[in-house]
């Protein structure tokens, strides 16, 4: 199980997360969801150790991922909002790199990188340089990067970006297949729809705070709301999106 107790991060002492708890339970998904700016990828970046925390705790089955980092980084998989490749590899030589790095085997790396590359439809363009790929093809590459090594535990932050409707309805499918044979996702997005169809729970931050974790129904049925959407806009005060759409009509109108 993966726990986080009262994680802080501050920049000049303004924090941008601001003691956050929340755990992940094996064959869970954790929809983790706020505004721009909310302090999501700020805490995604710690879980993975890209950032130090303020102060606060992060276990991994009770034990404090800091006492050994790159042990729990072996276990766990990562997809970041950017695709941070590089460009001058080709696909199939970012997941040989990817693999490596990972310490799989190259009878197992091997064998295992090309059946993926096939069922993700890359394999006509394995030995085409990123730099080329579209930004679909280039998010299968990461999402494949980060499911080599079977992690435990999933990190993804926007995972569906750039995916045509048939890639994302396979991606969702193979979410809830890892979440059944027993695999931790914390899964972060903007895509309210997606989060309410995946996810098992929800947490909803707002200027750094947890404000609304709870399941997708025990939120609607708390806050007397019929969609995520509502309770997302209910939580945040976010403003009335017509009134706001009205006004820039307004705006635009005017010569």
């Amino acid at each position: 199980m993966l726990e986080v107790h009262r994680l802080t991060k501050c920049f000049s002492g303004i924090p941008a997360v601001d003691h956050v708890s929340f755990s992940v339970r094996p064959g869970e998904i954790l929809g983790y969801l706020g505004p721009n700016g909310a302090g999501k990828s700020t805490t995604v970046k710690m879980l993975t150790g890209l950032l130090e925390p303020t102060s606060g705790r992060i276990a991994f089955h009770g034990r404090d991922v800091r006492e050994d980092l790159r042990g729990f980084q072996r276990r766990i998989g990562y997809v970041p909002e950017e695709p941070y490749l590089y460009t001058h590899l080709s696909g199939r030589e970012h997941l040989q790199l990817a693999g490596r790095l990972r310490g799989l085997p190259r009878r197992l790396l091997e064998p295992k990188m090309d059946e993926l590359l096939h069922l993700a439809g890359l394999w006509e363009d394995r030995h085409s340089m990123l730099a080329g790929y579209s930004k679909g093809m280039r998010q299968k590459i990461l999402l494949l990067a980060a499911l080599l090594h079977d992690p435990e535990l999933l990190i993804l932050d926007e995972p569906f970006s750039g995916l045509d409707v048939g890639a994302a309805m396979i991606l969702r499918s193979l979410l809830r297949g890892l979440a059944g044979r027993g695999k931790m996702l914390l899964y972060s997005s903007h895509v309210l729809e997606t989060v309410e169809k995946l996810c098992h729970n929800v947490l909803i931050l707002n200027r750094g705070r947890v404000v609304a974790h709870d399941s997708v129904a025990g939120l609607r049925e708390l806050m007397s709301e019929s969609s995520l959407e509502a309770v997302f806009a209910h939580v945040t005060q976010a403003e009335d999106t017509d009134a706001a759409a009205r006004r820039m009509l307004a705006v635009v109108a005017v010569c």
